[in-house]
């Protein structure tokens, strides 16, 4: 999948660039044109917003967008499999709020650890006086 990005917001043109970075390429050379505008005379546009008919509603997560533009390219170049489906074939859309929660569940435990060594350490200061 080789993805262009064309944002009126820096911000958010600079997040996608992030988060697609092993899928860009050229306005030229790609599949699908990620943009903060509706363009509905160019079909490969994929158009992210807050409202409604937006393919991709913000916030979104990277999982998120990747999953939405791997579906959006499917269906133009009219296959049902994308490289993302085949590798995840037993994720379903309930699958996909089950995978943002154990990413979700992993930072939680991730920041709870970091809380506790710093307690420790400050218990550990405080006694060794």
């Amino acid at each position: 999948m080789r993805v262009a990005v064309e944002c009126k917001s820096p911000l958010l043109q600079k997040s996608l660039e992030i988060f697609l970075q092993k899928h860009l390429s050229s306005l030229k050379n790609c599949d699908i044109v990620v943009r903060d505008i509706k363009m509905p005379n160019d079909e490969r546009n994929f158009y992210i917003s807050s409202a409604k008919d937006a393919d991709l509603m913000k916030p979104f997560s990277k999982a998120q967008l990747i999953l939405a533009l791997e579906k959006r390219c499917g269906v133009l170049h009219g296959t049902q499999e994308t490289p993302f489906t085949k590798l995840h074939l037993a994720y379903e859309e309930d699958d996909e709020e089950h995978l943002d929660f154990a990413i979700l569940q992993k930072r939680i435990e991730v920041l709870t650890k970091e809380y506790q060594d710093n307690i420790l350490r400050a218990v550990r200061a405080f006694y060794e006086k």
